[in-house]
């Protein structure tokens, strides 16, 4: 198999179901069927086997056809490429690196800061990001089960000092939209939540999750709701995603945006600068930069302090202060995510 030269050439379009359903079934993919995908050479495919039994390789035809056939170095395909570095054991890199094991306090329940906790409704994704700080993450363990969600709530209600929920994952939009509006239903019987909060990929993974139904719901709910996406290069916002995230403003919904700066993905100031911009043309709010999370299998994406540091420092000369995303890092045991400069400064 060769690499094509021409990377100019617009991705190879394929036909989408409607059914985002069946593009979730769709998005479970072997090494060699990727490669023949995406036209890319056959040499990749041994270091792919490796990574893929560590952690499977999941990516949707909509996200894939963004991709540019041929292309190794394509940003996109970069997120989303099981390579052989991951299976290397590095200092530093963990199976949980912001403790989120240590902040459980009921069943699928993380309440790591004060006002706010996050239920973990799933551990399953629409795409398997190969720097995900919960590739290792025990689901089966931790994620709420049916018969556990009364203890979780439970929790809730017994905890007047929570007033945000966070819906996460995994996915959290992976559910139904009937699961969804049950389980906000008895989050309702809490007064003191005034807040939901939803942290998802799926818009950007397979816009037609985005369905009538689905902005019903969200248009239905008693609280002010931000949904955080998570796009890290700007060629992710397709026009379908665009066009999903319209509908959802459309339903009274804040979007905001939450990257990970990335070796070779999105670490070059124009980048960031088109990032930026590109999110407020679709109505949505950078918000956070996040620093990597050193989880296992993750370490060749490591930009590192002193350049995340000074790309920040570029992107606030030429970005308004609205478009400025806040550059991070999440540092167990700390009562919120930190500003990387103080980080760094910590520990001078």
């Amino acid at each position: 198999m060769v690499a094509r030269t021409d990377l100019k050439r617009q991705p190879l379009m394929m036909n989408l179901s409607t059914n985002w359903r069946q593009q979730l079934r769709d998005s479970s993919i072997t090494p060699e069927k990727l490669l023949s995908r995406l036209e890319l050479p056959a040499h990749l495919l041994s270091g792919m086997d490796i990574a893929d039994k560590l952690f499977p390789l999941r990516v949707p035809e909509a996200y894939l056809q963004r991709i540019h056939p041929g292309d190794i170095n394509d940003p996109l395909l970069r997120q989303i490429l099981p390579v052989v570095d991951e299976s290397f054991k590095v200092e530093g890199y963990s199976s949980d690196p912001v403790g989120d094991l240590a902040s459980k306090a009921a069943p699928g329940v993380l309440h790591k800061y004060q006002n706010r906790a996050l239920l973990l409704l799933t551990g399953a994704c629409a795409v398997n990001c190969r720097y995900c700080f919960r590739r290792d993450f025990p689901y089966a363990e931790q994620q709420i089960k049916p018969a556990q969600w009364l203890l979780s709530l439970d929790y809730l209600s017994q905890t007047p000092s929570i007033t945000e929920v966070i819906f996460s994952g995994g996915d959290p939009l992976i559910l139904s939209t009937q699961k969804l509006t049950a389980i906000t239903n008895d989050l309702q019987t809490i007064s003191h939540l005034r807040r939901l909060r939803i942290h998802t990929r799926l818009p950007v993974m397979i816009p037609a999750r985005i369905t009538d139904t689905f902005c019903h719901w969200l248009a239905s709910l008693p609280w002010p709701v931000s949904m955080v996406l998570h796009i890290n290069h700007h060629r992710e916002l397709s026009e379908d995603v665009v066009q999903a995230c319209v509908r959802m403003r459309a339903a009274g919904i804040c979007l905001l945006n939450q990257s990970v700066l990335l070796k070779g993905v999105n670490d070059e100031i124009k980048l960031q600068q088109v990032l930026s911009e590109k999110l407020y043309d679709a109505g949505i709010l950078p918000y956070y930069l996040h620093q990597l999370d050193p989880v296992t299998g993750a370490q060749h994406f490591k930009v590192s302090d002193h350049e995340a540091l000074r790309l920040h420092a570029n992107m606030q000369s030429r970005l308004p202060g609205y478009l400025l995303p806040r550059l991070v890092r999440e540092v167990p045991g700390e009562a919120a995510k930190l500003p990387l400069k103080e980080v760094v400064e910590m520990h001078i």
